[in-house]
């Protein structure tokens, strides 16, 4: 699977840009602030409909339009794909594949899968629960359409639950349509703690030996699911806490409180681990997500590199350098020393200033 093509109209600081991709390494370089990441944002958008910095659709329209257009060409399988995304400022954004437009946003998951890694997601493990739970939400989303429609079922759910606890507290005659809620709230959330524990255990032995192997031998990571409530108990614990929600107004168990925890020798990195520890064990989720889509989709995602480069030591770039040859890659970078200076394969260098793109060959670059 690759990104062959990409065509921006008035999206975040380009009014137009066409870039047209290698299929093996590709560097977008140049000084901070130029519009490196808006390039791999617009190509997250192409894959999953939104945008990994959780920016609403008329903050990515350029200053002075009204909307905005992108169009990525794909290829998988041997079979061209046309997205197109039209991203307005007060209305749902329109999007097509291969010019005919689809109802559900959803129908777009499973075209194009990506993995995006960003300096923010070196953080995954030291920071809060809900970093973690987004990252099985977006991989499950992209490789599974029956969970993409659980937990948007989950989600609006939950949210009617908790604005139904609120409204008891001037309508206390409301608690009679709480088990109806309630049984729906189950009901969807045992199917995503069961398809979430399924996922931890599909990337349990490869985030092992990864990380084995970046460590050096030195250091055995185990990745371990921890669901807030097990899904054979949820409806108990649910009824359990309805005085406890109601006093606080909100749904106090459930998936939506899920975690993931990281150990070494019986120590959990979230809270204990150097920041080299950390660092490593997010690398390894992140080779491992790659490893688990490519088992998923029998095909390599597109995989997309947001200046994570510099954030990590010579060795750990090496290794993730080195683990991604047979994938399409985009990297940002505010220079190409350390390409040069490890003899990494680079197949086409693009430099980024001021919204402009120039290609440029590898050796004037």
């Amino acid at each position: 699977m690759i990104i062959k093509s990409i065509e921006l109209k008035n999206f975040r600081n380009y009014k137009e840009l066409t870039l047209i991709f290698d299929e093996g390494t590709n560097i977008l370089y140049g000084d901070n602030a130029q519009g490196k990441t808006n390039i791999l944002e617009a190509a997250y958008l192409s894959g999953t409909t939104k945008s990994h910095r959780g920016g609403r659709d008329k903050e990515m329209i350029r200053f002075g339009s009204d909307e905005a257009h992108i169009r990525t060409v794909i290829v998988r399988n041997g079979r061209e794909y046309q997205i197109d995304l039209h991203l307005k400022k007060n209305r749902a954004k329109g999007i097509a594949i291969d010019r005919i437009p689809i109802k559900k946003a959803s129908d777009l998951f499973g075209i194009l899968n990506i993995v995006l890694f960003s300096p923010e997601d070196l953080n995954i493990i030291k920071n809060g629960p809900s970093e973690r739970r987004r990252f099985m939400d977006s991989e499950l989303c992209q490789i599974d359409k029956i969970y993409l429609a659980d937990l948007g079922t989950y989600n609006r759910i939950l949210n009617q639950r908790n604005k139904l606890l609120k409204d008891m507290v001037y309508r206390p005659d409301l608690k009679e349509t709480l088990p109806i809620w309630d049984e729906q709230l189950v009901e969807t959330g045992k199917r995503i703690i069961i398809r979430r524990r399924r996922f931890v255990e599909e990337l349990r032995d490869m985030i092992h030996e990864i990380h084995f192997k970046i460590s050096g031998g030195r250091e055995e990571l185990l990745l371990t699911y921890e669901p807030d409530i097990d899904d054979i108990f949820f409806a108990d614990e649910l009824y359990q806490a309805r005085e406890k929600d109601r006093k606080l107004c909100q749904t106090s168990v459930g998936p939506h409180r899920d975690d993931l925890s990281f150990s070494i020798g019986g120590v959990d990195i979230r809270r204990f681990g150097s920041q080299g520890q950390q660092r490593t064990c997010a690398l390894s989720l992140k080779l491992s997500e790659i490893l688990l889509v490519k088992k998923m989709i029998h095909d390599t995602p597109v995989l997309l590199l947001d200046d994570v480069l510099s954030e990590l030591d010579s060795s750990r770039q090496n290794y993730l350098l080195n683990s991604i040859c047979d994938t399409q890659t985009i990297i940002t970078c505010t220079g190409l020393d350390e390409f040069v200076r490890n003899r990494f394969q680079i197949n086409r260098v693009f430099e980024v200033a001021g919204g402009q793109v120039s290609e440029k060959s590898i050796e004037e670059s």
